[in-house]
Parts: structure tokens; C-alpha cells; sequence
């Protein structure tokens, strides 16, 4: 292991790999009682989250519903509940992955909120959009819409004294594969630390189907690219990500990517700057 791949790693608190199924099953109580001990801190009673058909949200959403009951049945308290949320632009290519997540999830309650006419009506308003290049727009216009869901998450979690569940992980984290202050922004990220195949794997134990833990991850918030796949956009593959934050060897090019990127978007992960 490189010194930048310890330094990167320590500052993710990335977890280890699995050695056995008890680790496994150690990280999902773990990420269950981190669960629960935030809406216990926090005084309130609802989760809310956006849920894409990407064995992220898939994930979390479960753990999300898991704790939610184990929280009624140690409490005796109804009132503890998930809201998983679908937030299509129009519609979405892969909404057949979405609703097969719900099904897995089962979430207390589902809602859908259309974003798209919240994302044309402010495109039409800003005129510095109208400025830009055809590619240059699209790809603003999908940070818009990345924001654009998470202020429906916080409205709904608000309604409803709620708290609002991000799913960054490590993997994702060390890109900055994340919209500032859009699907970046939430008050309580429960997959923090892991790497995109430790996820898999906790999805994989919880039961999901495969064609969903092992979709292939995609972002889509392009209109000239739809599906567009996450590895395209990072240069390297989830494989290797995961590797260089353990600590295992990856391809030069790989590694001079990974930390390039990693250290590009270190505002991403700050707080905003302060005199």
C-alpha cells in the first residue's frame, strides 16, 4: 500500500474487506444501530430517501426499513417509519429497475415526485444556461436535477419531521462522484465507508435480486447520454477503485486517476470556506 492510498483510505475510514460472512453481517448491524441512533439523537421519527434503481439506494433503503421496525418493535411506537421516494425526470429508461427495488425495499410508504417540471422551469429562467453549448448544458442541467431531488427529499423529510439518508460510499466519496450540494447533501449517509463491492455484498445478503446488485451503476442525469455508466465517467472501473482503497495493487494509470480525482474534488467533501 502506497502512503496516498493509506492517507485516502484513512481519511474515508474506509472498512476493510470482508474476511467472513460474520463481518459482513457485523458492518449491517452496525449500519442498522447508526441507523436508529440518529433518530433517536435527532428527537424524530421518519426516514426519507430517493430511491434510483442503483443497488445504492437499494441498499440503504432496506437498512432504512429494517431499522425503522426494529425500532417500533423495541419501542412499541408506531410512528417510526421509511418513506422511499422515486424522483423521475419524465420518465426514467430504467423504471423497471426502480420499481423492482421498491418491491425488495418495502418501504412503510412509497411517493413519487416528478422533477422535471421543477427542472425546466428553473432552466428557463436562468440565462446563463441558454449560453452554454449543447454538451456543457446538459451536463449543468444534470447537476439541476441532482439538486432538484434532494430538495424534494428534504421537503417530504420537513412535512414529516423526518431526516433525510444520502447513499455515499467510499467508492463514490473518493471520485467526488456526487453533486455538491444535490445528492452530496443529506443527514445521514448509513454506507459510508464501504466500497462499491461491499455494498453489492450486503445487498446480495439482504436478498436483492442480482440483476440488481449487479446492475451496472449509472448516475443518469444526462440527456445525450442516458445510462450513461459510472466507470465511463471515472476513467477506471469500480473494481479497481475498490482495490486502490484497500490498499491492493492497480494499474499505474488507474492510480494516477484515482488520486488526481480524489484530490480535484476535495471541496466536494469540505465544508464551505471560511475567512
Amino acid at each position: 500500500m502506497s502512503n496516498r492510498q493509506a492517507e485516502i483510505a484513512a481519511a474515508l475510514d474506509v472498512v476493510p474487506p470482508f474476511v467472513d460472512e460474520a463481518a459482513l453481517v457485523a458492518q449491517i448491524d452496525k449500519r442498522k444501530a447508526f441507523i436508529k441512533r440518529c433518530l433517536r439523537d435527532s428527537g424524530l421519527k421518519v426516514l426519507v430517501l430517493g430511491i434510483s434503481g442503483g443497488v445504492d439506494s437499494l441498499t440503504a433503503g432496506r437498512l432504512a426499513q429494517l431499522s425503522v421496525e426494529e425500532l417500533r418493535s423495541e419501542t412499541g411506537d408506531d410512528a417510526y417509519r421509511f418513506i422511499a421516494v422515486r424522483l423521475p425526470y419524465n420518465t426514467q429508461h430504467d423504471e423497471h429497475d426502480a420499481q423492482a427495488s421498491l418491491q425488495f425495499i418495502r418501504a412503510d410508504e412509497d411517493d413519487t415526485v416528478n422533477i422535471a417540471g421543477s427542472v425546466l422551469g428553473l432552466g428557463e429562467q436562468v440565462a446563463h444556461l441558454q449560453k452554454l453549448s449543447d454538451a456543457r448544458r446538459d451536463f449543468v442541467t444534470g447537476n439541476i436535477k441532482a439538486r432538484i431531488r434532494m430538495v424534494a427529499q428534504f421537503a417530504i423529510a420537513n412535512t414529516n419531521n423526518g431526516l433525510v439518508i444520502g447513499t455515499d460510499h467510499a467508492a463514490e466519496a473518493v471520485m467526488g462522484f456526487f453533486t455538491k450540494f444535490g445528492d452530496g447533501a443529506c443527514d445521514l449517509a448509513p454506507l459510508s465507508g464501504l466500497v462499491k463491492g461491499q455494498v453489492r455484498a450486503i445487498a446480495k445478503h439482504l436478498g436483492a435480486p442480482d440483476n440488481l446488485v449487479f446492475k451496472v451503476p449509472t448516475a443518469d442525469l444526462e440527456e445525450l447520454r442516458p445510462g450513461k455508466p459510472d466507470e465511463d465517467a471515472h476513467g477506471v472501473t469500480y473494481a479497481e477503485i475498490d482495490a486502490f482503497l484497500h490498499g491492493q495493487p492497480v494499474r499505474d494509470e488507474a492510480y494516477a486517476i484515482i488520486v488526481r480525482t480524489y484530490d480535484n474534488t476535495r471541496h466536494k467533501r469540505e465544508l464551505p470556506l471560511v475567512p
